[in-house]
């Protein structure tokens, strides 16, 4: 784990959920203000909770054979880990800038937590999330396990980018997204499963709802105080 499990009396870290949806340059532009002023200790660090407009984003390992409808939605080509991606309303984006530096400096050890952050916000609403070795990002399991038609689709993207140890960009939760909307690309380059949301599951979460539980799980894996703004 990335955070320093002892620390009791850390800083509180900045909590700020947008109601409308963000166009994705200006969420560049202010994460990237953001990082340098944490960098110089000028303000705090910080979960932003948002929407975007529908959007493809393209990460560093990106392979232009994996958008597969290019003429859909606005591309951004970003400098996140991971591959392409789709953001759009109906989905939680987390965008996490918090420095490293007083957590180890472990970058594995921080997507580790980011992993168990998503997983024990989904166990709020008796969804098992999962992890796999062989892909990123958080799964659910459909169907029995001795079912021929079981399959494993994806509720929750993970990719972050790191500046001076600060980290930026983040996850990315499947509330109630058009989930049509990701047949423009491979999802992470993941050609072989599916993707899938809360509502697809039979629930009728709200963002609100959602919200709570992140905030919730973010405090019990990190062991840092928010403090909403």
């Amino acid at each position: 784990m990335t955070a320093d499990k002892s620390n009791n009396t850390a800083a509180p870290v900045e909590w700020r959920i947008s109601d409308a949806p963000v166009a994705y340059t200006d969420a560049i532009s202010y994460m990237e203000q953001r990082v340098e002023d944490i960098h110089a200790g000028r303000v705090a660090e910080m979960v932003w909770l948002l929407e975007h407009p529908p959007l493809y984003t393209a990460g560093t390992s990106a392979e232009d054979a994996e958008l597969l409808d290019p003429d859909r939605f606005p591309i951004y080509r970003t400098g996140r880990g991971g591959r392409y991606t789709y953001h759009g309303p109906g989905q939680r984006i987390a965008y996490v800038m918090i420095d490293l530096k007083g957590r180890g400096n472990d970058v594995r050890g921080f997507v580790h937590d980011l992993e168990d952050w998503i997983i024990r916000a989904l166990a709020q609403f008796n969804v098992i999330g999962e992890t796999f070795d062989d892909r990123v990002g958080i799964w659910v399991r459909r169907g029995a396990p001795d079912n021929p038609a079981m399959r494993e689709d994806k509720i929750a993207a993970i990719g972050v980018r790191v500046r001076h140890w600060v980290t930026f960009h983040g996850i990315a939760v499947n509330l109630e997204p058009d989930l049509e909307h990701f047949s423009g690309i491979v999802p992470c380059g993941i050609a072989d499963h599916g993707v899938t949301s809360l509502w697809d599951l039979g629930l009728t979460t709200s963002m609100p709802e959602l919200d709570s539980a992140l905030m919730t799980a973010f405090e019990d894996v990190f062991k840092t105080p928010l403090r909403p703004i």
